[in-house]
């Protein structure tokens, strides 16, 4: 059946295509590794169906739907649109190395839906979907091949991390060996591994590679250069595999090249002839001479034998003896006087394949008349192949051995005496003749010498000398204890540190050896729990942050422990200074500040100080401070603290100053922090009432003669800009002049003048009062004085004479008198002479709290008696005198006194 492949090329990151066939077949390719949302494709459109959207699609009923005939394991890659048929990537990304493990068609089925990278290419990856179309008009089975391809998203990376191949140094120029562990790169095709390379070729090898029938790559080296295995036995290298990805990736692995040996050198002597002389009364087995071949090959290609020539008579080789392996000659046959006095030996060095190599050893021999002395060692310590072993703690003359020095022939007088360097003392034995003990003349130490090699050496009267060595093993003890490089360890460390910080690595040394040089490490009982110590590497760690504000040094010991029976030990101390971080912000001690300070200081007094703390030390503990708001007014000391005003305050200007103070600190970055400052004034007695009423002392009032007694006639309207008793006011009258002054009398705390006494027909005319206005300040009360001025009469028919008294000077005398006003709280009584001394004298000690508290009591005192006084501060300007008022028709507005 003939197919009809539709091809859709998708611009994208995926270049995805479809193909379209009657039998309802359609492929998709892109990329692995796409995420969620990229389009694979449209089943509507490329199946030629109403797509959504569209005029014939809006007419279904019901609409068209797309759905996955199973969600197997290939349905977990994709999402399907149920109405538009849109194929999207979900959000399990596709891992084309995953689901293809093997590119020879291997399928993972799940369900109608699978994996398969069964397909015409070997390196493609399919996804295989089965979609169902409905309703049942375009009814059909949809098979989706989707091919994944492949990315360069893998390096090469060699199965073992470390590649040896053995060349054999004879290798010719040329020679291919392969590498026995390619790498692997899960991508295929040019994204796969495609060349290989030495970093380090030494100028002998280089690599090649070799691709077989299925696609694989196979590293070779090629030997390029003679190689000598005498000269360099070993070439360590690293190979590198790069794939043909855009950019490629590389992975690579250490290769050790090693030579191996064959048999290129044969044995050879250094001399060619040795010249030995034998005395003739040498006992049998003694050593004669020693000869030695060197080979260079290795192994069994170096081993050598020695043997005689065919040139050394037979008794000679009867005479000596040649040991075959290690090349040594000794007497092995008895010389008497049919000896011959002179002996050539030849020798032969002989290595496998090689022509041996030869040396000659000429031996004399001496002839003696007399025999030698004899040396026979009786050994009292422990002695093994003749090494005496004694323990470094033996006491002094510790005994080792007797030594029996005697003449064989007994003809001569033998003597004897001790060669070499150590404590030891040969001495004869008493009584006996021809005995000699041998002992220690001081203690032995193991970590001084170890070993000693002394001789016995006897002689006779024809000076024919005997040597016999004594070599001395001296046995450790533990007897040292360790030490310590240092005895006190000083180490610093930043505070904030990281858990588990390292913060040394002590080591001490034991002069012992074996298990008693062995040194373990303890912390001391007096070190904190935080602290450990590696027991055998003797690192020091904290295991928690330290914090130089909390502790800032830290002094604990140490212990160094060896491993001896008993086990000595020693101690050193560790201190630790911890080190300043800047991470502590300035304090104050108050988040708020209040000061009290009265008006009028002088500038540039000291209001207050500011108290202010850094925890951290050094720089990082310097605090700076500075005033952020009022900076015009207000300055601040910054190594004291101190704060002051610039000029001098009036309360009456402003009554409070709220600043923001800001300490900063000396470290980097800098920290700070602010605090709140208040600073309230208090009142002093600096200005005297001021009258508002009456306006002028020329003003004046016309008073009816027919007014009653007690009837209201004015009043004399004051304020005071001070505050507290400063601000309370006293009226009185302190001067008069008219026909019956006495008739008028003031209200000492409302300043309302009333009239006390009917006015008769002799009472008309001008009537002068002095009023004083005094406030209650204290040390001074201030005052101010106001001319009311009263005419007595039925009406104003002369201005104009009226005018005249009133600019003549009044002659008026004054009296003294000190006006008496009590300020009645609601509930009882209370003396203004009583509150003033008190008030005053907290006022003055402003920096104090109890000031705070006494002014705050004074001013809930004088609210009390606030019913007393006006309410409304705004006063109306005030009638002048000069007219018919009506007294009654003037609007009375009490004056508020108020303790601020």
């Amino acid at each position: 059946m003939g197919h009809l492949l539709l091809f859709l090329l998708f611009v994208g990151p995926f270049n995805c295509f479809a193909s379209y066939s009657r039998a309802t077949e359609l492929f998709y390719s892109l990329n692995e590794g796409l995420p969620a949302g990229v389009l694979i494709g449209s089943l509507a459109r490329d199946l030629q169906l109403p797509t959504a959207g569209s005029q014939q699609a809006a007419s279904l009923q019901p609409p068209l739907s797309f759905t996955l005939a199973s969600h197997g394991l290939g349905g977990q890659y994709v999402q399907l649109d149920n109405r538009s048929g849109e194929l999207h990537t979900s959000a399990v990304e596709i891992d084309r190395e995953a689901l293809c493990v093997e590119s020879s068609g291997a399928t993972i089925f799940g369900g109608s839906a699978a994996v398969s990278s069964s397909s015409p290419s070997p390196e493609s990856c399919l996804l295989l979907l089965d979609v169902l179309v409905l309703p049942q008009e375009y009814f059909r089975l949809v098979k989706v091949k989707i091919a994944i391809r492949d990315v360069n998203d893998n390096a090469p990376r060699f199965p073992v991390p470390h590649i040896r191949l053995w060349v054999p140094e004879n290798a010719p120029v040329n020679t291919r060996l392969a590498i026995e562990h390619p790498a692997l790169d899960p991508d295929m095709g040019t994204n796969g591994v495609q060349t290989y390379r030495l970093r380090d070729n030494y100028g002998v090898f280089t690599l090649d590679v070799e691709e077989n029938e299925n696609g694989e790559r196979t590293p070779y080296l090629i030997v390029m250069g003679a190689l000598d295995r005498e000269t360099q036995d070993e070439y360590v290298t690293v190979i590198v595999a790069e794939d043909g990805g855009t950019p490629p990736l590389v992975g690579s692995a250490t290769l050790t090249i090693g030579i191996s040996d064959i048999n290129d050198n044969c044995p050879q002597f250094n001399d060619s002839q040795l010249n030995v002389t034998l005395y003739g009364n040498s006992s049998l087995g003694t050593h004669v001479a020693t000869v030695h071949a060197v080979d260079m090959d290795l192994g069994s290609n170096a081993q050598i034998t020695y043997s005689y020539s065919q040139k050394v008579p037979q008794p000679s080789r009867d005479l000596f003896h040649l040991n075959e392996s290690t090349g040594a000659i000794t007497l092995s046959t008895k010389v008497d006087g049919d000896t011959p006095r002179l002996h050539r030996l030849i020798i032969l060095g002989n290595g496998p394949g090689c022509i041996p190599a030869m040396i000659t050893v000429l031996v004399t021999i001496i002839k003696v008349m007399m025999r030698p002395p004899e040396v026979v060692p009786r050994f009292i310590a422990n002695e093994v192949e003749g090494v005496v072993y004694l323990k470094e703690l033996e006491p002094i003359n510790t005994p080792i051995a007797f030594f029996t020095i005697k003449d064989p022939d007994e003809k001569y007088k033998v003597s004897c005496y001790l060669d070499g360097d150590g404590p030891f003392r040969l001495s004869p034995y008493k009584p006996y003749n021809n005995e000699y003990l041998l002992e220690t003349t001081k203690p032995l130490d193991f970590e001084t010498q170890q070993l000693y090699e002394i001789s016995v050496v006897a002689w006779n009267s024809e000076g024919f000398h005997v040597k016999k060595v004594v070599k001395v093993q001296v046995l450790d003890d533990n007897d040292n204890s360790p030490v310590f490089s240092e005895q006190l360890i000083e180490l610093s460390i930043e505070e904030n540190n990281v858990p588990n910080a390292f913060l040394t690595k002590l080591h001490a040394t034991d002069a012992d050896s074996g298990e008693r040089g062995q040194v373990s490490y303890f912390l001391g009982p007096d070190a904190p729990s935080y602290f450990a110590l590696d027991k055998t590497t003797g690192v020091l760690t904290v295991s928690t942050q330290l914090d130089r504000e909390e502790k800032e040094k830290y002094r604990y010991t140490v212990k160094a422990v060896d491993s001896g029976f008993p086990p000595r030990e020693s101690i050193a101390t560790v201190t630790i200074t911890v080190l300043d971080k800047n991470d502590n912000s300035p304090r104050f001690i108050n988040k708020d500040f209040s000061f009290f300070v009265p008006e009028n200081f002088p500038g540039f007094g000291e209001i207050g100080v500011i108290s202010v703390t850094d925890a951290d030390a050094g720089q990082n503990g310097w605090v700076a401070l500075s005033v952020l708001n009022g900076s015009d007014i207000f300055v601040i000391d910054t190594g004291k603290g101190v704060l002051r005003a610039k000029v001098s305050l009036d309360r009456e200007q402003q009554s409070s100053y709220v600043l923001w103070i800001e300490a900063v600190d000396g470290g980097d970055p800098a920290l700070s922090s602010t605090a709140k400052i208040t600073i309230l004034l208090l009142d002093i007695n600096d200005n005297p009432p001021l009258v508002l009423f009456p306006q002028s002392n020329m003003s004046y009032l016309l008073v009816l003669p027919s007014t009653l007694p007690g009837s209201p006639i004015t009043e004399v309207y004051a304020v005071d800009k001070d505050t507290g008793m400063n601000a309370v006011i006293a009226y009185s009258i302190i001067g008069r002049r008219g026909p019956r002054p006495e008739s008028f009398r003031i209200d000492p705390k409302t300043g309302n003048i009333t009239l006390e006494e009917s006015l008769m027909q002799n009472d008309y005319g001008l009537y002068r009062l002095l009023v004083k206005v005094s406030d209650h300040g204290y040390p001074e009360p201030l005052h101010s004085t106001v001319m009311v001025n009263l005419f007595v009469n039925d009406t104003v028919s002369n201005e104009s004479y009226i005018e005249s008294l009133l600019r003549k000077e009044p002659d008026i005398s004054v009296e003294e008198k000190h006006p008496q006003i009590s300020i009645e709280p609601t509930h009882k009584k209370m003396e203004s002479a009583s509150c003033m001394p008190t008030l005053v004298a907290l006022s003055i000690i402003s920096l104090s709290s109890i000031a705070l508290v006494t002014g705050m009591g004074i001013y809930i005192c004088l609210r009390k008696g606030k019913k007393h006084h006006r309410a409304d501060e705004n006063l109306e300007v005030q009638i002048p005198l000069n007219g018919r008022i009506n007294l009654h028709m003037l609007e009375k507005k009490p004056v508020e006194i108020s303790n601020i």
